[in-house]
């Protein structure tokens, strides 16, 4: 039997497939498309209050980077272990088939990637990368956090910790933390991701921009918009008169701008599509 639910994500898959057949389609992801995969979302419904280090707070004050260090390296082990879910999956299949011509995503997870997506543009960087601010050398996330591992062992303890969008956790005692420096230079060490309060690199949202005025339409899914570069890029569509198609669990800043805004789970929604595109 089918159910009335089930009914409803079909004819929303319907109503979105219609619009979007016959070109190719742009994909702007946000923390919604990798809740399936276990990581929370920071706006979605049930997500705990909470408010994200500051890249000011990470440069000015050691204290913070202490702060920020010991808990992004004890959420970094779950972090890591996550894979995609079947809507990233859904989307490098689209890709592959030629519907889909690349996914800009606002998430630092490498999921898309995991999945097979070829096309990606991490806008607001990777948790796998660390870049010393002084020299610019890049080092593997892996190195960095064995390094952290020897030099505070007590950071292995925690089995249970609670995991935030960006790989972060709360750790209360970081008096006796030791922040590994750049062995290049001595450095401050920061992960490749754009903080709260710290602009998209140029480079980036030009090929953010690029990939989406080289589509027919744009789907914007798990992402409530409330940051500036999403909307930037949804107006990029828009102004071009493309249809705009949203999938996110409740409202987004660019409902009003989309000609289908479905009020549903991205995972429901995207293999729904690829089982209609494709």
């Amino acid at each position: 039997m089918i159910t009335i639910h089930e009914h409803e994500l079909d004819a929303q898959a319907d109503a979105a497939a219609g619009l979007l057949s016959g070109g190719t389609v742009a994909v702007l992801t946000g923390a919604g498309v990798s809740t399936d995969s276990g990581i929370p979302d920071y706006r979605g419904e049930g997500a705990q209050p909470r408010a994200p280090m500051t890249f000011q707070q990470f440069l000015a004050d050691e204290r913070y980077r202490k702060r920020y260090w010991a808990g992004s390296h004890v959420g970094w082990k779950r972090f890591s272990s996550v894979h995609p879910n079947a809507g990233h999956i859904a989307l490098a299949d689209l890709e592959r088939s030629g519907v889909v011509n690349g996914v800009v995503t606002q998430n630092v997870d490498g999921l898309h990637l995991e999945a097979g997506s070829r096309r990606v543009v991490d806008l607001h960087g990777t948790m796998d990368r660390v870049r010393c601010l002084d020299c610019g050398q890049i080092f593997a996330r892996e190195d960095v956090a064995a390094r952290l591992a020897d030099l505070n062992p007590w950071l292995e303890a925690p089995d249970a910790v609670r995991l935030a969008p960006d790989g972060d956790v709360d750790v209360d005692d970081i008096d006796s933390f030791q922040i590994p420096e750049c062995t290049v230079c001595g450095g401050t060490l920061k992960p490749q991701v754009v903080f709260f309060g710290e602009l998209v690199p140029a480079e980036k949202f030009t090929e953010a921009r690029s990939l989406i005025t080289a589509a027919d339409a744009l789907v914007i899914a798990g992402s409530s918009l409330v940051v500036n570069s999403g909307i930037r890029l949804l107006e990029q569509a828009r102004k071009r008169h493309m249809p705009i198609v949203i999938i996110n669990r409740g409202a987004t800043k660019g409902d009003g701008r989309s000609v289908l805004k479905i009020d549903a789970g991205t995972t429901e929604i995207l293999t729904r599509l690829r089982d209609r595109l494709v």
